[in-house]
């Protein structure tokens, strides 16, 4: 019977199997099986002989699974040996990889809580003893902060979490700036509306006068009513800044470049503030002067999120202590409501903001005083689409003083 088997078979695997001695002494030596009986099919059929090569026969011999065909009997298939180190060098990348994402990761949240943290919060904001009738109900859709930039000529920071002078004394602190940032509710911008510090406005309890007067009167609680009875606009957060502050920032900035006269000028943070502050011998007075104000604030924040900003470490933080202490916000934003916020915004860039005036037919003198008289009718529609979450519709349809590339 195995000499039918091995005249049928000659050298394939059935007659190895069943022992036939095919070949010379030496060849039919050199052929070993391998794992599970398998025989090495490579070596049985390869030149040359036991003798001309005993290393090769040495090692099969002794790991015959180095070299062994896999399951399919594919002979070009990697050796097990091979595979089984390169998963090992793999499981020990991904090892590696998943530890240094923790590592990142960690240091990323221990930094957004730590600067969130940073954020000074200021009590007793909101208007209280407001009649229902003067109370705007919620927006449609988004968020409105009224952002406002305190000139208060003082030589102590009234603001933030190095304030040493009181964030709000009567008759003592003006609110130099007024802005109105609207945040959609697809967090696809940001739309900031500068309300003239010199607008003639209805002021409760003391009837008409410019409008930077309400802070100077009652503080925040009394602009934040003044401003919501004048716009319809629910006010959800406040943030307050003293220039002072983003003097400091733009120095830890390494100082902005701005376009004057049609020149580009770089400025440190004394230089900025004084661009900032200046208005009488602008050309459209307070008009242009708010228009330097976004100006100014759209260039920080442009230079504060380059990543060239976050490469040098020393200089990052010094950046985010500047900002972090330079702004305070009403107690209603938590640091995880403002983590919320920064999150949800993270694709927001200075390119995605629109900055622009409130509606305004001109100015005027009334006692004595300069004054911005405000568009109501034109103003109503803007302030609708704030309530609506339609600002990006209201651009569309209607020509509005906006700031352009440069100003000067």
């Amino acid at each position: 019977m195995l000499a039918t088997v091995c005249a049928r078979y000659g050298r394939g695997r059935t007659a190895l199997m069943w022992g036939c001695v095919v070949g010379d002494k030496s060849t039919t030596e050199a052929e070993v099986t391998g794992r599970d009986g398998v025989v090495d099919r490579e070596e049985a059929s390869g030149a040359g002989s036991a003798e001309a090569e005993p290393a090769d026969v040495q090692e099969s011999a002794g790991d015959p699974s180095d070299k062994a065909i896999d399951a399919s009997g594919d002979p070009s298939a990697p050796p097990r040996r091979r595979r089984s180190r390169a998963r090992r060098v793999l499981l020990g990348a991904l090892v590696l990889f998943a530890v240094g994402l923790l590592m990142v990761g960690g240091v990323v949240w221990w930094a957004v809580e730590h600067y969130t943290g940073n954020v000074d919060r200021i009590s007793g904001v909101f208007p209280t003893q407001v009649p229902a009738a003067a109370q705007p109900s919620p927006s449609e859709g988004g968020q409105t902060f009224l952002l406002v930039g305190v000139d208060s000529r003082s030589e102590l920071p009234t603001t933030g979490r190095d304030a040493k002078a009181p964030e709000w004394k009567y008759g003592a602190q003006r609110s130099d700036t007024m802005m109105l940032v609207h945040l959609p509710a697809d967090h696809s911008g940001a739309y900031v509306v500068s309300l003239p510090r010199d607008a003639w406005v209805d002021i409760p309890g003391h009837g008409k006068a410019k409008l930077n007067a309400a802070f100077s009167w009652g503080g925040p609680p009394l602009l934040i009513d003044t401003v919501q009875r004048l716009t319809k606009v629910r006010v959800d957060h406040l943030a307050v800044i003293d220039w002072d502050g983003f003097k400091n920032l733009t120095d830890s900035l390494g100082g902005v470049d701005l376009v004057v006269d049609g020149a580009s000028r770089h400025m440190n943070g004394t230089q900025a503030l004084t661009y900032v502050r200046e208005r009488h011998h602008l050309a459209r007075g307070d008009f242009d002067r708010t228009h330097r104000q976004q100006y100014f604030l759209r260039t920080v924040l442009a230079k504060v999120m380059r990543p060239s900003t976050f490469t040098n470490p020393v200089k990052a933080g010094k950046v985010l202590d500047d900002l972090t202490a330079a702004v305070s916000v009403d107690d209603r934003l938590g640091d995880g409501d403002l983590r919320d916020l920064l999150w949800d915004n993270r694709n927001v860039r200075p390119g995605n903001m629109v900055f622009m005036n409130a509606p305004a037919k001109g100015t005027d003198m009334i006692s004595g005083q300069s004054v911005v008289l405000l568009d109501a009718g034109a103003g109503a529609d803007l302030w609708r689409s704030m309530r609506k979450d339609t600002v990006d519709t209201y651009l569309r349809s209607h020509d509005v003083d906006r700031l352009g590339a440069t100003t000067s």
